[in-house]
């Protein structure tokens, strides 16, 4: 269908750009201008009454940002950037979006065509260097290949396992004149398979499997959000009586407080859903990727388990853990015709021994660390604090590190699209980027950006984005004064040779005060829910600094080199 109808006219390529992004209802472009891009941001002028551009301070808050906004909003993330460095700092965040699997399309300038290979002024190779880590890019040197090639390009990126493509536009084919005859949105392309056929027979026997099952463990991921799946997994789970528990990605597909929600996953997840992995006699994975974080050592991972895989990528099943039965598709669609085949059931004695597990780890670790008795303040009572006020219904946002696992923990979520936070590349600097973007994509809901010292130096620069948008974004930095995780490590598995990981930091309030934003640090039990409430109570960004212990650690913890139920205590 055309969506863009018009006689047929003369427009530039760079025209044709920002045409095709308004006919794929882009909402906001993330972006900053340079030399190879000048035309398409000329083009953008005459259309910021329909296509709202936010100018980041650098290319990895843009790309970051566009991820945000594609985990909270559901849409595709876009990014424009220049050539040469311009596009070469797009590409941390184009390898965090791939294995993330979030859809954010990348716009490039390049140079002249006939200057490619020449090694001329800011001319990168930008489609070789990112292929390994997008889903599909492709270099535009003729205008007139622009309208296809975007409409391609947004149906690869959301489509089937959505992720990462990227644009490369010469400074020619952004110039030249064409004949425009309007946009068509793509929706195939003979090559490309975005959702592989259910087949009835595995499905068959994944319900036998289920119903015959003593103790069956649902592991899920962030494939049921990118489906859209929440309520169809809730009655999947619901009717099967089944214990459910998740990876850092699927947090929040079922809500915190759900009967048969069981904890997190992995090194810093939960005592119960590790040590009870190699307990359960089905293992049942739904849109999860049985990443090294989430197994520990392969060879001693639920060994005892039959396995079903439901996945929309027929190349994540069997590549880690070999699958009983395989079953391919959309879980969207793949769930309720399992849920058809399978018994009601009522797994309490099994679901029993989750809770029994829970109250070890609760006495020993969680209560303590929401509940201190004294002593330094812990990154877990600022959350409990924070859960207090918000009551589930924010979106968290949080950076790489200690930050990101006690947040992980322990933050409430009411909501599916309420965490944002870099699981797979785990990219320091992620967080207020994202933040940005985030708040772009669900602009009426609380945002909260948690984040260590040392991450929140690494895109700092980003506060001049919310200062000159005044974006609605309550900022918290775990402050340890050491790059917490690693620090952690050194402590527990190298003698506490503490190697290049003390932070001298600088003053944040005084920081968070150039940028004109609200800030406020505090270092005392008996100050800080005043702060916390100040900072909410207040409109507009706010900075709160928290100096917590320096050399507090997160548990339980699986150390590198064991399998999942060695977890440890403490």
């Amino acid at each position: 269908m055309t969506l863009v109808s018009k006689e047929n006219k003369n427009i530039s390529g760079a025209v044709a750009v920002i045409e095709g992004l308004i006919a794929e209802e882009v909402e906001v472009v993330f972006g900053v201008p340079g030399g190879a891009n000048i035309a398409i941001y000329d083009a953008l002028y005459d259309y910021e009454q329909q296509l709202k551009h936010i100018l980041v301070r650098h290319e990895q808050g843009g790309i970051h940002a566009a991820q945000g906004y594609a985990r909270t909003s559901g849409k595709a993330g876009v990014v424009f950037a220049t050539s040469g460095p311009g596009a070469t700092n797009l590409l941390t965040g184009i390898a965090d979006a791939m294995i993330d699997s979030t859809p954010v399309v990348c716009i490039t300038g390049q140079v002249y065509a006939h200057l490619l290979g020449s090694d001329a002024f800011q001319e990168t190779d930008i489609v070789t260097m990112s292929t390994s880590i997008t889903k599909w890019n492709y270099q535009v040197t003729n205008a007139e290949e622009i309208p296809k090639v975007l409409a391609k390009a947004f149906y690869i990126a959301r489509s089937g396992r959505p992720g990462p493509v990227l644009i490369d536009i010469t400074k020619n084919a952004q110039l030249q004149l064409f004949d425009y005859a309007g946009y068509n949105k793509c929706n195939h392309i003979r090559s490309y398979r975005p959702k592989p056929e259910i087949r009835p027979f595995y499905l068959a026997q994944a319900a036998e499997l289920i119903n015959s099952a003593k103790k069956p463990l649902v592991v899920f991921g962030q494939g049921v959000i990118l489906g859209r799946a929440e309520q169809e997994f809730k009655a999947f789970i619901e009717k099967g009586g089944i214990p459910a528990a998740w990876t850092v990605l699927g947090a929040g597909a079922i809500s915190s407080d759900h009967v048969l929600n069981v904890g997190m996953l992995g090194m810093h997840g939960n005592y119960a859903p590790n040590v009870l992995t190699n307990e359960c006699d089905l293992l049942i994975a739904v849109g999860m990727r049985f990443d090294d974080r989430v197994t520990g050592r392969l060879d001693r991972y639920a060994k005892q388990a039959k396995v079903i895989h439901l996945d929309i990528d027929p190349a994540e099943v069997d590549k880690n853990v070999k699958a009983t039965v395989p079953v391919w598709g959309d879980c969207k669609e793949t769930l309720p015709l399992l849920t058809a085949l399978i018994d009601k059931r009522d797994h309490s004695d099994w679901l029993q021994q989750f809770h029994t597990l829970y109250k070890e780890e609760f006495e020993t670790v969680i209560y303590p660390e929401l509940h201190p008795a004294g002593g330094e303040l812990t990154m877990g009572e600022v959350v409990r604090i924070l859960n207090d006020c918000t009551k589930g219904e924010a979106v968290i946002v949080s950076d790489v590190g200690q930050n990101q696992m006690v947040a992980s923990r322990y933050a409430k979520l009411n909501h599916s699209r309420s965490v944002v936070t870099s699981g797979g590349l785990g990219t320091m600097g992620f967080a207020l980027p994202a933040a940005v973007g985030a708040k772009y994509g669900a602009p009426e809901r609380t945002l909260i950006a948690i984040i260590g010292d040392g991450g929140f130096q690494m895109n700092l620069q980003e506060m001049g984005t919310i200062m000159q948008n005044n974006l609605d974004i309550k900022i918290i930095i775990l402050n340890n004064r050491f790059l917490g995780m690693v620090r952690q490590w050194q402590e527990l598995f190298s003698d506490k040779r503490y190697a290049s990981v003390h932070m001298e930091n600088p003053d944040f309030v005084a920081l968070a005060a150039a940028y004109r934003m609200a800030g406020k640090c505090v270092s005392k039990r008996e100050y800080l829910e005043e702060a916390v409430q100040e900072m909410f109570n207040h409109k507009g960004p706010y900075l709160l600094e928290i100096m917590v212990a320096k050399e507090g650690n997160v548990f339980p913890m699986v150390p590198q080199g064991c399998g999942i139920s060695e977890i440890r205590l403490k």
